[in-house]
């Protein structure tokens, strides 16, 4: 079996300090921080392209081994931006949406086809990370367990929010939930 954990990437800048690409916020910075000194080791790393993602994996301390474009969860006419957090179980609606077969489908499988090249180029018994963004998160981890009882998996991604997931022969097998807290106590 081999191992991969995907998380949300952690909290950004707010306002005018935001730029382009969200980069985070010194509590961003502290979380993931927080995060990565019970994490690891990683055999692979990888990150959504967008600078918020990139640095949260340096911050939880692991380097990036390759960034890839990652479309948006939010599709126009299918799933509003942050509608996940309005539904009572937003993995159910989301399952329901992925398999009428358009476009949340289309990127809920570029989403699982990222993750399962992630974990497929590590040994044996190893684990690979991929950093990403709430909203396609959960359509993929979907797309990797479409007969899962979906309606038992609660709230969507916050940030820094993680999952485990097994992968053997060529599949994705059991999942594993990790919230991040909401504050990260100082190590001691």
């Amino acid at each position: 079996m081999r191992w991969l954990e995907v998380r949300r990437h952690s909290l950004t800048k707010k306002g005018a300090t935001r730029g382009r690409g969200s980069h985070l916020s010194a509590d961003g910075i502290a979380l993931a921080r927080f995060l990565g000194s019970g994490a690891g080791p990683y055999e692979r790393v990888v990150t959504s392209s967008s600078p918020r993602a990139v640095e949260t994996a340096i911050a939880m301390g692991f380097a990036v081994d390759d960034t890839v474009d990652m479309p948006s969860g939010y599709v126009s006419g299918e799933i509003p931006r942050h509608a996940q957090w309005s539904w009572t179980q937003p993995y159910r609606e989301i399952a329901d949406i992925v398999r009428k077969g358009r476009g949340a489908a289309a990127v809920a499988e570029t989403h699982r086809a990222i993750w399962a090249e992630t974990v497929a180029g590590v040994g044996e018994g190893g684990s690979a990370l991929v950093i990403g963004h709430g909203g396609a998160i959960e359509l993929a981890l979907v797309a990797c367990l479409p007969d899962a009882a979906h309606h038992t998996w609660g709230a969507p991604f916050a940030h820094c929010d993680g999952v485990r997931l097994g992968f053997t022969d060529g599949h994705f097998a059991g999942v594993d939930f990790h919230r991040a807290p909401a504050r990260p106590h100082p190590p001691s």
